[in-house]
């Protein structure tokens, strides 16, 4: 079964447009577990534009299940991950200009401070994970490097403008999952995601996390973040019962 991990950044973006106190992405965390959510998944910007350091002692404590830090290769945010050691880092680029993260992690043209970075986790117990687009020498570079799994970013999928531009970026991103795992990397997938979109991969991609956001939080303004979690977990169990039945 597809574990569900969900983001509840966009909780804290709601909050930090008012430079308040509520709505707690801290609370949120704590409801989605309570929806069934298996990981939960921050990203601790340097620019600080919504997980707070607040958030992130907080969620370290309270969080149950898995807690997953997305993060840059910052001097800072290095020291902050290894002083924490939440369960799993995921390793994406960052910018400061960008609405979101608008793709995957050149591993290729950084392998010399990936691989150094990478043993100062694994050495700290911290499970490392690389946010990357889905192009092979991008996966055989991770691997390389000494990552234990990679999320393939979706966000071309997601964004695919016809059913047949959908299909064909769906096969590009179940190769990449094969190539992954002949590497001996465990596979997530994440990025634009949603509840239209997720049932094609969990019925075609061998993976093992999704990785939600903007989506859940957008549904939980009209039924709460608990029953909107619930719902994305249901959706995800449809689906792999279907591809079971293959």
């Amino acid at each position: 079964m597809i574990k569900l991990g969900v983001n509840v950044d966009h909780v804290a973006t709601i909050r930090q447009a008012r430079m308040t106190y509520e709505p707690d992405p801290v609370t949120a965390a704590g409801l989605a577990d309570l929806g069934g959510a298996d990981v939960i998944t921050i990203h601790l910007r340097e620019d600080r534009r919504h997980i707070q350091d607040r958030d992130l002692d907080l969620l370290r404590e309270t969080v149950f299940t898995k807690l997953n830090l997305e993060m840059a290769t910052s001097q800072e945010i290095v020291d902050i991950a290894l002083k924490l050691k939440p369960a799993q880092i995921t390793l994406v680029p960052e910018k400061r200009q960008e609405i979101t993260t608008e793709g995957g992690l050149s591993v290729t043209t950084q392998k010399k401070m990936l691989t150094d970075l990478i043993k100062r986790f694994k050495d700290n117990d911290i499970y490392v994970s690389l946010f990357i687009d889905p192009d092979k020498d991008q996966i055989i570079a991770s691997s390389d490097v000494g990552a234990q799994s990679i999320e393939l970013h979706t966000g071309s999928y997601a964004n695919a403008e016809s059913e047949e531009q959908s299909t064909k970026l769906l096969k590009i991103l179940n190769e990449a999952v094969g190539i992954a795992q002949n590497q001996g990397l465990r596979v997530n997938a994440g990025h634009g995601l949603t509840y239209k979109n997720t049932g094609p991969v969990v019925e075609q991609l061998d993976i093992e996390e999704l990785h939600i956001g903007h989506s859940i939080v957008s549904r939980a303004i009209f039924v709460g973040i608990e029953a909107a979690v619930r719902e994305m977990k249901d959706l995800i169990y449809k689906h792999y019962m279907i591809k079971q039945s293959l």
